[in-house]
């Protein structure tokens, strides 16, 4: 973000989850190109919005394979999939 501000652009920091509604009502609300920089949970990995079961058997068949904290980063990758399906309530 701060790259982004010393090139003209709007640069925006997110270290907190519930900072990512403004964030995101900012950016759009600019006028000008803006970089976004979410500092996320490495436990956490990125999943697609519409991932297909042969690519969730792909994912836990690699986490098996050797990463130290694979319960963990299932345990998360559970949350994300289910606030899908249940979000959290909004304001």
């Amino acid at each position: 973000h701060k790259f982004a501000e010393m090139i003209g652009l709007k640069g925006i920091f997110v270290d907190s989850p519930d900072q990512i509604r403004s964030a995101w009502k900012e950016a759009l609300a600019e006028k000008r190109p803006v970089v976004l920089e979410v500092k996320t949970d490495p436990d956490v990995p990125p999943l697609p919005p519409h991932i297909k079961l042969q690519q969730a058997r792909n994912f836990m068949s690699s986490m098996v394979k050797g990463d130290p904290d694979t319960l963990g980063m299932a345990e998360q990758s559970a949350r994300q999939m289910l606030s899908r399906w249940m979000p959290a309530e909004t304001d």
